[in-house]
């Protein structure tokens, strides 16, 4: 039986893959279309393209799940429509044993995923982020769509764009005093990392009094605070883009910083439980085929499978910001979607006649 066991296990890892391409691909062009509204003169078509080539390790560890979930559907049911499961039942092979064969290719998966959400996807999306800011040369630092603000003691930092290799643009810090008002306002052009500072370069310094305001330039400034690169190119990328590794200690910099953090905590527990979430996916796809539901054709499965993944996805959105709200730990929010996925799928399982 190990020659079906590589059968089954191809069969569902090719459809798998084939889902997951499709659904990236979907959600590439989607983006490309969006991106469309802000092409102008210095981020042209091309750099669309390129920014949605770098954000691609991202999304195909997004979709991973609802890829095992829609993938296993549909091989699992191309082997039951021609009656092979059927067969492999007769010669005695037993469910749990049919579970885990197609589990192991969905595991290997979601394994790949791991290494790509751990690695390849924080680079890329720093890359693809930073190179749309700086194409948006004509752009306010302050747009709320990009650049990315944070905290050292009484001074807010905001930066346009960070490249890899301790590169800042377009930096403003504005200092406060305890009574909350604007006491100092600085921009710079660029700012790199000299290992325990920053050197910014073609500064404009503003220092506010009750009675009047003083600007004046300067070519280079240091500026000595304990933000670093590598903390900055934390938080200007999506949360889900940061590697585990990361994740944690960001938690506790910005609990340390008096800033919001469970967030991040929650972040940190969907990426370690990710591979749990595609196992319960696939047991839930698995309990179409040999639960109650596997009178149903192909096509009514692979619907039912997509509400599913839209239910899972609703209830990852429902449960997480519900925890940030009532204060719930954050492994709470992201353990109850998977735990319902488990229970629904052994449920359709032991309702099989």
């Amino acid at each position: 039986m190990r020659r079906f066991n590589r059968y089954l296990a191809v069969n569902v890892l090719g459809t798998t893959l084939a889902v997951l391409a499709v659904l990236v691909g979907l959600d590439g062009l989607s983006t490309v279309i969006d991106e469309l509204d802000d092409i102008s003169p210095s981020y042209r078509f091309i750099d669309v393209l390129i920014y949605v080539g770098f954000s691609l390790p991202r999304r195909i560890h997004e979709y991973i799940p609802f890829a095992a979930l829609i993938g296993g559907l549909i091989g699992l049911g191309r082997l039951a429509s021609t009656n092979e499961l059927t067969i492999a039942r007769t010669a005695g092979r037993s469910l749990p044993q049919l579970a885990v064969a197609t589990l192991q290719p969905a595991l290997l998966l979601a394994a790949a995923g791991f290494l790509v959400g751990e690695f390849i996807a924080p680079v890329s999306e720093q890359m693809a982020v930073s190179h749309k800011a700086l194409t948006q040369e004509g752009q306010s630092s302050f747009t709320a769509r990009g650049g990315v603000w944070n905290r050292d003691g009484s001074t807010f930092i905001h930066v346009a764009a960070v490249q890899r290799g301790g590169v800042i643009h377009r930096v403003q810090l504005l200092t406060f005093d305890e009574q909350r008002r604007l006491t100092r306002s600085l921009r710079a052009e660029r700012g790199t990392y000299q290992g325990d500072h920053w050197l910014l370069e073609k500064v404009s310094r503003t220092q506010l009094t009750a009675e009047r305001a003083v600007t004046d330039r300067v070519t280079t400034e240091v500026w000595d605070t304990e933000v670093t690169p590598e903390l900055l190119a934390l938080e200007v990328v999506a949360l889900d883009s940061l590697p585990t590794r990361q994740l944690w200690p960001y938690a506790r910099y910005l609990r340390n910083q008096g800033l919001m953090y469970r967030d991040v905590e929650l972040a940190f527990w969907r990426k370690v439980l990710q591979p749990l979430a595609v196992a319960g996916l696939v047991l839930v796809a698995m309990s179409f085929i040999f639960g109650p539901l596997r009178d149903g054709n192909l096509g009514a499965r692979i619907f039912t499978g997509v509400i599913i993944g839209v239910v899972f996805r609703i209830s990852q959105d429902f449960f997480g910001p519900a925890s940030l709200i009532f204060g719930l730990p954050a492994i709470l929010a992201a353990v109850i979607p998977i735990l319902l996925c488990y229970v629904a799928g052994l449920w359709l399982l032991t309702r099989q006649p």
